[in-house]
């Protein structure tokens, strides 16, 4: 929705316009009138307020696996990772469980992760269709357009659910965990309130997908509206940085020297420490995305600087599936593939689970071929669908290198496999080249690969061929537990990034005196004589300027009439830098900033709310007061889509 012509008025005046606020010029609904704009750099008394709690718990909540870590804030460098899971794959070890979620054919929640899919895969097919199993639904965050409340997932029969209940469950299931496991340890029972919880999402992530997690969040019951700094959302790839400059040597594969560093001080840190003013970057390779980060450590405190802002993309190693998928379609047909997923779901995530052990067996050294098993009931349904035999297909495909074996296996060549990866691990490389093509990013002095797809020694070697020695690569031992940890550290001390990015360009549209010359014709709008430019934009922060922690941008708005109850001010975004007009391309309406200035009677006519708005954080805030009484304003900014 475009705003009426004339939703906000600004008058082009000198600063002494704090005292007079300028009348509102206002046809459209919410007459408001932005003051002069000003930055103000205040962190100290802008951090938000601590919630006071006894642990820390972190959620990461992944695409293809998920888990949780704690820390006790008396404890702080003791960090337990959760209790080992029932029902672990073989070739996988992990303290993750898979990100699988079983609803009960009536869509009540009945399990997550090895439980869901052992239960779902013992079904009989008859009745598996009618239960809802459903499995890396976290990217339809990611590439959904226009996400609100209501957006919708698929299971894996086809069935609809809303996927702000399916995000609810899971986290419930995590936090009915996690006060188990602490109520154990503690002896008594551990109440909710005194956690603090954190969950992890991609930094490439935009606004309303960090909106519908803590929306989630909310309606999981881990936190409460009135109690929101109860919930952090922490980025990916600043959690794992945060962890990874702690390492010790021995907790890392130094990929430049290509052994365990285990020949040096154990105590000693990365490389023999990070030193004031280093560089390094951050590639969170995970199932859905692949996050980069670039972090300057600042000593003493180790307090950390973003270089540029976070980018990456959807190239997680949910790619390689995909190309099975697409290998798969190509031997048997994709009518075939189609078909069975719907037809025998469970028989279909069997087949997947198989996979996934050999691509973790892929190598770039690996001579002997992979073989994957077909479940019995794709051989079967194959004979029926097709009148042929699978083994018949194969032969009958132009599909070279992937061979049927006699003991009813699929017998994959080296190369092909390798060749599955490659379009995943291309985007990664050429994301990385121009990063580091950057004039933002030079002097990089390591380069850590983290998430659970930085196990692969496929992409490992791709990085290394890139990097050609310009940075040390390093891994850390516990590569898929990584951002976990770091979650932890951050949940214990949020405000350790002290320097962020801003990822888009966030403004509104005003109103400003016309200038001829300046201000194109067809923006004129005459009012009571005056002549005016309509549908500037204002803008709040710029796309990758730097913020500070606490930062606020500070503007001041006032109601159109005094009856009026809510303020609503449209919040627009761009990824270009400099922007004049709402209208300009590439500009699009965001989100709302809403004021609710009902039941605050003003001793003046004119009343100006001083709204503050945060954009150094991991999420952006907005606060506001009524300047004449000083009382606080409820204001909110809302990002999803209506």
């Amino acid at each position: 929705m475009m705003m009426t012509e004339n939703e906000l008025t600004i008058d082009d005046i000198d600063t002494d316009a704090m005292a007079t606020p300028s009348p509102a010029k206002s046809m459209g609904d919410p007459g408001i009138t932005p003051l002069s704009p000003t930055h103000v750099l205040d962190s100290e008394d802008n951090e938000p307020t601590r919630h006071q709690s006894v642990v820390v718990v972190a959620i990461d909540f992944g695409t293809t696996s998920s888990g949780y870590a704690y820390a006790f804030n008396k404890e702080p460098e003791c960090i337990h990772t959760m209790r080992r899971w029932e029902g672990g794959d073989p070739g996988v070890s992990n303290q993750k469980t898979p990100t699988t979620i079983l609803l009960t054919p009536d869509k009540k929640f009945h399990s997550f992760g090895y439980a869901a899919r052992d239960f779902y895969h013992d079904l009989d097919p008859t009745e598996s269709k009618q239960w809802l199993y459903l499995e890396k639904f976290k990217m339809k965050l990611h590439t959904t357009a226009n996400l609100s409340i209501d957006t919708d997932l698929h299971a894996a029969n086809g069935k609809k659910v809303k996927a702000l209940d399916i995000f609810a469950y899971a986290l419930a299931f995590f936090k009915e965990q996690a006060l188990k496991e602490l109520s154990d340890q503690a002896g008594a029972d551990f109440e909710n309130d005194d956690v603090r919880w954190v969950i992890t999402v991609p930094a490439i992530w935009k606004m309303p997908a960090k909106q519908f997690m803590r929306e989630a969040a909310y309606k999981a019951g881990l936190v409460s509206r009135e109690n929101p700094d109860q919930l952090i959302i922490a980025l990916e790839p600043e959690a794992a940085s945060i962890y990874c400059r702690k390492l010790r040597l021995h907790q890392m594969v130094d990929l430049s020297n290509k052994t365990s560093l285990n020949g040096y001080s154990p105590t000693e840190n990365v490389g023999a420490g990070m030193t004031q003013g280093d560089r390094y970057v951050v590639v969170d390779c995970g199932g859905g995305t692949v996050d980069l980060t670039v972090h300057q450590i600042r000593l003493p405190e180790g307090h950390l600087k973003e270089l540029y802002k976070a980018s990456g993309g959807p190239y997680g190693s949910i790619g390689i599936d995909y190309e099975f998928e697409q290998l798969l379609c190509k031997i048997f047909g994709q009518d075939f593939i189609d078909q069975f997923k719907i037809k025998r779901p469970a028989a279909w995530v069997d087949l997947m689970i198989a996979f996934e052990s050999r691509k973790r067996a892929a190598a770039p050294d690996r001579s002997n071929p992979l073989n994957i098993n077909l479940p019995f009931s794709f051989i079967d349904y194959y004979k029926k669908f097709r009148g042929h035999s699978v083994e018949h297909a194969l032969r009958k495909s132009n599909v070279d290198f992937v061979k049927w074996s006699s003991q009813g296996m699929l017998r994959m060549t080296p190369d092909a496999m390798n060749a599955l990866f490659k379009p995943t691990i291309d985007h990664i490389i050429q994301h990385l080249v121009e990063l580091f093509d950057r004039p933002e990013v030079t002097d990089i002095k390591f380069l850590f690969l983290v998430g659970g797809f930085a196990e692969s020694s496929l992409l490992q070697q791709a990085v290394q061929n890139m990097l050609q020695g310009r940075s040390r690569i390093i891994i850390p031992h516990d590569v898929g537990l990584t951002i976990l940890k770091g979650a932890v550290l951050f949940g214990l001390d949020p405000s350790i990034i002290k320097v962020r990015r801003s990822p888009l360009t966030y403004g509104v549209g005003v109103l400003n005196r016309f200038v001829e010359g300046k201000h194109p014709p067809e923006k004129m709008l005459v009012k009571n004589g005056t002549r005016w430019c309509t549908d500037v934009f204002d803008t709040f922060i710029s796309t990758d300027q730097s913020v500070a922690l606490g930062e606020t941008v500070k503007r001041s708005y006032t109601p159109a009439k005094p009856s009026q109850q809510v303020i609503v001010i449209h919040v627009y975004c761009s990824e270009k830098e400099s922007v004049s007009f709402i209208t300009d391309p590439g500009v699009r309406k965001c989100g709302t900033l809403k004021l609710d200035v009902s039941g605050t009677e003003s001793p003046v006519a004119r009343r100006e709310i001083q709204t503050l708005m945060q954009f150094g954080d991991t999420e952006i805030r907005a606060m506001a007061i009524d300047v004449a009484t000083s009382r606080t304003v409820k204001a909110s900014i809302d990002f999803l889509s209506q």
